[in-house]
């Protein structure tokens, strides 16, 4: 279940090196405004996506994708979170 998200973080680690033309992962990996701006966007239609019972999964799958590309672009690695989200398991 879990190769789809390994996959995606593999894919925006490659992103990194691709042309800004041609992959928007690497625009937003470039362009910090814009990948605040977008993360806070999705989570904002998440909500509200929630709130009205429709579109949720979809919604749901953009805030990983968006969330997973503003780790990245911060230098935080996932294995890192993963392992801190390990560690809180009581």
């Amino acid at each position: 279940m879990f190769e789809n998200l390994e996959q995606l973080i593999k894919t925006i680690r490659e992103r990194k090196n691709s042309s800004p033309d041609q992959s928007y992962t690497n625009k937003l990996l470039n362009d910090k405004n814009l990948c605040v701006s977008k993360i806070k966007e999705e989570i904002g239609e998440l909500i509200e996506a929630v709130e009205e019972n429709s579109n949720k999964t979809h919604e749901a799958a953009d805030v990983m994708y968006h969330l997973m590309v503003y780790l990245e672009s911060n230098s935080i690695k996932i294995e890192d979170v993963m392992e801190e989200l390990k560690k809180r398991q009581k």
